[in-house]
């Protein structure tokens, strides 16, 4: 239950911005999912706002953690290698792309807004794709 308990801003989010019929359609996707802790922070009085009244952006922001096919660690890896120095450009199901490169060993996300988050966990199954965990919400532009 502890994994319910980690991602219950998550699912609340995805609940507000009505995605939860999306994300849990066939699939296969591939989530970059962030943890309360990484919720927790932004701003409470935006999330608020996020939650309640602009649930379009909040949208927005979700579905760019969201990538079409089952993208697994060993995958996402070799790719940032084949890739080079300037990282593997990520596709989001939001239209916005992500650049993955390896910092000190772990898989690092920036956002176009320049912001960095950490994968934390890796290939957490899902029943219609595979979850990364990780340590900060990403923000398209």
């Amino acid at each position: 239950a502890q994994d319910d308990q980690t991602f219950s801003t998550l699912v609340s989010a995805v609940t507000a911005a009505g995605l939860g019929e999306t994300l849990s359609g066939d699939g296969p996707f591939t989530v970059f999912a962030p943890t309360n802790d990484a919720f927790a922070k932004i701003p409470e009085a935006t999330l608020t706002e996020l939650t309640t009244n602009d649930t379009e952006t909040l949208g927005n922001i979700l579905t760019y953690h969201v990538v079409e096919g089952n993208v697994d660690a060993a995958t996402l890896t070799q790719a940032i290698e084949d890739a080079g120095e300037a990282g593997y450009t990520i596709n989001t199901v939001n239209g916005g792309t992500l650049t993955a490169t390896v910092v000190d060993g772990n898989v690092v996300l920036t956002d176009a807004a320049g912001g960095t988050a950490t994968v934390t966990a890796t290939d957490v199954e899902a029943s219609n794709g595979v979850i990364h965990v990780i340590d900060t919400v990403l923000m398209p532009q």
